[in-house]
């Protein structure tokens, strides 16, 4: 069989399990109204919690940076790549974490992937004994930067700090790494952080936080986690992504300073790779202003009664809905076929809702992912409980049946 042969085969065993992904065409902005491969679908869908994603003032910030700094930075940022825009961005991220990490200073990637890949292959080089202690549904790229990193790697159980102490207490590496998700992207859920940070005081060990879906979300100002939990340790490294709440592109790490000028000589990814436009890095300011300001709490608290409301509305009896007040708000129904189904249902009523499969999620608990933006208004939020409980009861009974 020639190599195309195989792949095919390898598709069509996707098909026959329920798990071939589609790439869908859209023609709007991000928001809640956009047009779908030619469809007008109302996107429950997106990770532009706090709708900054289209923003006029972001939108214009944009746009000025480019008659600033142009379309691209043409090099890595350990060349020529590193403008006035992505220093005064690290700049300003080192200032809003001071409170929370000692001696804070911040990094910008071009994405969370690869922050979290720098990250963790960077920290694996700072000790020739280093040992992760990685949680069961961390991030696809938490994952792979430990992979990478070539280290030791335990994983625990999903938010089982009784196992993952016995883990620390049986290790005997010099550094010990304990890496998790804080608001985890398929649950919803908050990891036990506050329990996760006495672990890595009592145990000598960092704390690495990917708080991809905290950030912009929670704390007074959108800090995240960190603020939300009132986090203070100089043992965090922090990664926060600005393409999801802040509405732009890319994402942070912030550490202390040591650790942070560690990456800079020693990870990878950001030293061989091109730096991100410094237009991105000029709207991010812009973006922040509204984040921490009182237009980004009133969307935080908007978000907040969308996501209470949609609770509510939602009288499930066969699928299971996770307890979180986070945006994310799965829909949990088993089955990978079922799944499917129900979202392309979804779709003949105008509404949008991806179905998650494995591997992202692990088997027989295919879900819909829905996620809720404080540019919704709760007319949507009312429409799309509607639909799933109109959805449960036919599908229910006609697998009953």
């Amino acid at each position: 069989m020639t190599l195309q042969d195989k792949v095919l085969e390898r598709l069509q065993g996707l098909d026959d399990a329920g798990l071939r992904r589609r790439l869908r065409v859209v023609d709007t902005p991000c928001g809640p109204q956009a047009r779908v491969d030619g469809r007008e679908l109302l996107a429950f869908c997106s990770n532009d919690y706090l709708g900054l994603a289209a923003h006029p003032q972001v939108v214009q910030a944009l746009q000025a940076g480019a008659a600033l700094y142009g379309a691209g930075s043409g090099a890595s940022h350990m060349i020529s790549g590193h403008s006035r825009a992505h220093a005064l961005l690290e700049a300003r991220l080192s200032a809003l974490y001071e409170p929370f990490i000692d001696q804070a200073r911040a990094l910008y990637f071009s994405t969370g992937y690869m922050a979290n890949l720098a990250l963790l292959t960077g920290l694996a080089q700072a000790d020739d004994t280093v040992e992760f202690f990685s949680e069961r549904l961390n991030h696809a790229s938490l994952i792979d930067g430990m992979r990478l990193s070539r280290a030791p790697v335990q994983v625990y159980p999903h938010g089982d700090v009784a196992h993952l102490e016995q883990l620390l207490k049986e290790s005997t590496a010099s550094t010990r790494v304990i890496v998790t998700d804080s608001v985890f992207s398929m649950d919803g859920n908050l990891a036990p952080l506050r329990e996760l940070d006495a672990l890595a005081q009592a145990y000598d060990a960092c704390l690495v936080i990917d708080d991809a879906h905290g950030f912009g979300v929670l704390g007074q100002q959108g800090l995240g986690a960190l603020e939300h939990l009132d986090l203070r340790s100089p043992r965090i490294v922090y990664m926060g992504t600005l393409g999801k709440a802040a509405g732009v592109s890319g994402a942070f790490v912030v550490a202390h300073a040591h650790i942070t000028e560690w990456l800079v000589q020693r990870a990878r990814p950001y030293i061989y790779t091109t730096a991100a436009s410094p237009a991105l890095a000029h709207a991010l300011m812009t973006s922040l202003d509204i984040v921490t300001g009182d237009e980004g709490r009133q969307r935080r608290e908007t978000l907040a009664t969308h996501v209470r409301r949609l609770r509510e509305l939602l009288y499930l009896k066969h699928w299971s809905t996770p307890p979180t007040d986070t945006a994310i708000q799965p829909v949990i129904i088993g089955a990978n076929t079922t799944a499917m189904q129900i979202s392309s249902f979804l779709l003949t009523q105008g509404l949008w809702v991806p179905a998650i499969r494995p591997p992202t999620v692990p088997p027989d608990t295919a879900r819909l992912r829905v996620t809720v933006s404080a540019a919704h208004d709760i007319d949507d939020v009312s429409r799309l409980a509607r639909a799933l409980n109109r959805a449960e009861r036919e599908f229910h009974d006609y697998e009953s049946y």
